[in-house]
């Protein structure tokens, strides 16, 4: 590991290092930055800083079936399904929880490595620069709570993914075996988070893609209940859950941290964070900006009815909406500045672009090529997977027929495509379609565009053509969401029972609002965060590790027998079955964890254990071609 996993990292680098390390065994040369020269001003700590946090654009901007963990994560929940062409083989296999090759999950193993490297290096080094005092001092409170914050952040989603992990907390090696998830690793993802939240400011920081203290209480709610739920197995966190202990470290001089702490820390952010939920729902999403809205309210050709309702002061371009807004905690931000000359691999050159807007968006069939709008509009065209599955809309639907009530998270997160794009047609190797795509994130396109495949932004306020010349792909600038001020409200009351909170996001959707129960929050996080990437480990957490029968369990083979669309033909329905077994043998042998990449066991040489339900040789394990 210390010879491949760092080697990769080090190449990821803002600014590369020598080290007293194995890898290297050369002296510096004299021109070369070391850990003992740099950084050497405040200005220099910021550029760590910035190398940190660009880890998140790498795994949101890429492909998104070789790297992104939050696409990942929808399409291996009940919400989604891998679909996809034929030769989409990645994604599927995801669906369906078993492998195609055996390093096939390498890639954000290798990122969330490369970005805790990063965060490690920011920590160590933050006292070569000589501080100042007064401002300089805060700065450097913000920065070392930030790199903390950070190394946290990829080690939660590290050991989500893989279980039990090495837990890397220094960039000098020393010991590589894998520890154990629940009593090693997880305090030490607290005791960062922890760490963060007491040297990082707070609003200064809000909506500028950086954490502050608040962020950072809102991430100690999440990994702490994933921690409750899933290895402790408590069902019910309202009554009680156990403390965890905690590292000693900078900013973190607790020696545990209890439910009522993680309680107080949302009570916090409620109270003095100054967050909000918008007004309108849709005022999150990128399809109601102002300028569509302009065309549907002035009955233009393609008039989107959906939004025609909404006020322009609630559009998404508009002050407090969209991207930096009231109700977002923490995002991954995007610019335009992709390139395909951008050097490195992971698909760096999109890195700057939501480029899950082109793996959601629409795969147009034979008479529809390119995107053509008289098809698709107002959304574009994409490579259709990750469709959304027939259980997320019909589970929906019988929820608000039994409450009798609209819901409009429902038709603001999820395209109708008979209702909205009659004239939609399927790919002829289209597999897995549900007659449903996906709204949230979706490509939008506007009439004043003139050309099939262009995109809203190039007519925003601002926008300067890309150099990746290639506006499907390219541009795509909306924030990915990794916390919202609703998630916050939702596990405060999961956590006290207080159904206060969850009854402000419910009266914002126009649902009833109800009493507190278990069941009502399962149904609000599944409809507040669709393809928000927290789906899946919500499930794992309300199962509990190693648990048969459970709510991951029964939800996840809830899909079997739905009636899909195969090779694009809507005569052509069939039966959804697992590729192998059943999704609940998959999910109940490896409990939601992947597969460790083969590369890196064979170099720990067997310190790294591949997790459960695993085996290559099984061919429940295996990927299996079924269209």
């Amino acid at each position: 590991m210390k010879k491949y996993l760092f080697a990769a990292a080090a190449a990821m680098t803002a600014v590369s290092f020598t080290a007293c390390d194995d890898m290297l065994d050369t002296e510096p040369r004299v021109t070369e930055m070391t850990q003992a020269t740099f950084p050497g001003k405040p200005a220099d700590v910021e550029a760590l800083n910035a190398g940190t946090y660009s880890i998140l654009n790498t795994i949101g901007g890429g492909d998104c079936d070789n790297q992104n963990i939050f696409f990942w994560w929808e399409v291996m929940s009940d919400n989604c399904y891998g679909s996809g062409g034929l030769q989409d083989n990645k994604v599927k296999s995801l669906h369906h929880l078993v492998e195609m090759s055996a390093n096939q999950y390498e890639t954000p193993f290798i990122l969330l490595y490369g970005g805790i490297n990063r965060a490690n290096n920011q920590i160590e080094t933050i006292d070569n620069v000589p501080w100042n005092g007064g401002k300089e001092d805060k700065q450097r409170k913000q920065l070392l709570g930030e790199a903390y914050f950070m190394r946290g952040l990829y080690t939660l989603w590290l050991t989500q993914l893989f279980g039990d992990v090495p837990l890397i907390t220094s960039t000098t090696i020393t010991d590589d075996v894998q520890k154990d998830a629940e009593t090693v690793i997880y305090p030490q993802i607290l005791s960062d988070f922890v760490s963060g939240m007491n040297l990082m400011g707070d609003r200064e920081y809000a909506g500028s893609g950086h954490a502050n203290k608040f962020v950072a209480e809102g991430f100690i709610a999440r990994a702490y209940m994933f921690w409750a739920g899933f290895y402790k197995g408590v069902a019910e966190l309202k009554d009680g859950a156990p403390a965890i202990d905690l590292v000693a470290q900078e900013g973190c001089d607790k020696a545990s941290l209890s439910k009522d702490d993680v309680v107080a820390g949302l009570k916090d952010i409620i109270a003095n964070g100054g967050y909000r939920l918008l007004k309108d729902y849709r005022s999150l999403w990128q399809y109601s900006n102002s300028l569509l809205l302009a065309e549907a309210k002035d009955g233009e050709k393609h008039a989107y009815k959906f939004i025609e309702d909404m006020d322009e002061a609630d559009c998404f371009d508009k002050f407090g909406n969209g991207n930096g807004n009231d109700e977002e905690l923490f995002q991954i931000q995007f610019m335009n500045a992709s390139s395909w000359n951008i050097g490195g691999t992971y698909n760096a050159q999109r890195m700057y672009s939501n480029y899950i807007a082109v793996f959601w968006g629409l795969r147009n069939g034979a008479t529809q090529q390119n995107g053509n709008r008289n098809f698709t509009y107002p959304f574009n065209q994409g490579w259709g997977q990750g469709t959304p599955s027939c259980n997320i809309w019909d589970d929906w639907t019988v929820a608000e027929n039994l409450g009798g009530y609209t819901d409009i998270r429902k038709k603001a997160s999820l395209i109708d495509l008979e209702n909205e794009l009659e004239n939609y047609t399927y790919e002829k190797d289209d597999c897995e379609e549900s007659g449903y795509s996906e709204k949230k994130f979706a490509a939008v396109n506007l009439d004043a565009c003139g050309a099939d495949n262009d995109t809203w932004w190039s007519k925003a306020d601002g926008f300067t053509s890309g150099s990746l010349g290639n506006a499907m792909q390219g541009d795509h600038f909306h924030d990915y969401y990794l916390m919202r001020y609703s998630d916050v409200l939702l596990m405060a009351s999961e956590l006290t029972g207080d159904a206060s909170y969850m009854n402000q996001v419910q009266k914002r959707a126009g649902v009833p609002e109800t009493a507190y129960s278990l069941k009502a929050i399962q149904d609000e996080r599944r409809w507040e965060f669709v393809f928000e990437g927290l789906r899946f480990n919500d499930m794992r957490r309300w199962t509990g590790k190693g648990a048969k029968g459970g709510y991951a369990s029964k939800a996840l083979q809830a899909q079997a027998g739905k009636m899909i669309i195969c090779l694009g033909d809507k005569s052509n329905k069939r039966a959804m079955a697992h590729m192998t077994c059943s999704w609940t043998e998959r999910y109940e042998a490896t409990d939601g964890f992947l597969a460790k990449p083969q590369n890196q066991i064979s170099l720990m040489n067997g310190s790294l254990v591949q997790n459960d339900g695993w085996n290559a040789a099984d061919p429940t394990t295996q990927y299996k071609v079924l269209y």
